[in-house]
């Protein structure tokens, strides 16, 4: 997909920065696509911080527009079918302060979706201040972390491996833990 939206860029130069505005707010709105692929465009085609500026602001627009968007369509026919998830619960009853630093910390956390936190946000009873605030708040470190691995992976060097490396160790962890049966341990 990095690849396409490359291209598409380097055909189109002109439009570039509006198609990346573009792709970052439905990749938000759909919640269910990661962002690593604009991302990755981004930063090869605008070089490594225009690239991460035009990503975080991408980011931050599509999940204002995903978050308004949520709000006005489940707000009521969805918050009874979440609260079966007692960290979402959290978020959907949380105000405030409380409801700032959830969303600023699953913000930073890099497996939870960013589509799920919006629409919990959404349904629930935070201000669209309080979120656009602490979700562009979180949003800087993991989009930093994130262009930074994707501009290493691209040049190769030995931190692209190193964190290739990493991401295969997480990913074959994540799979043992999965296949493992519950409840034995190794003693």
């Amino acid at each position: 997909m990095q690849d396409q939206i490359l291209h598409f860029f380097q055909q189109y130069p002109h439009l570039a920065i509006l198609a990346s505005l573009l792709i970052s707010i439905v990749i938000a709105v759909l919640g269910v696509i990661p962002s690593i692929f604009i991302t990755g465009a981004n930063i090869l085609f605008f070089g490594f911080w225009q690239g991460t500026a035009i990503s975080f602001f991408g980011e931050a627009v599509g999940a204002a527009i995903a978050f308004f968007l949520y709000r006005k369509g489940f707000k009521t026919s969805s918050q009874k079918s979440l609260h079966k998830f007692p960290k979402i619960k959290q978020l959907i009853d949380a105000q405030g302060w409380k409801a700032f630093t959830l969303i600023v910390s699953l913000r930073l956390l890099p497996f939870v979706p960013s589509g799920i936190v919006t629409f919990a946000a959404a349904i629930g009873n935070v201000s669209i201040i309080t979120f656009l605030l602490a979700s562009s708040l979180g949003k800087i470190p993991a989009l930093l972390i994130e262009a930074y691995s994707v501009y290493q992976v691209t040049q190769f060097g030995w931190q692209g491996k190193l964190i290739l490396a990493l991401v295969a160790c997480i990913l074959i962890y994540f799979v043992i833990k999965k296949i493992k049966p519950a409840g034995k341990t190794n003693n």
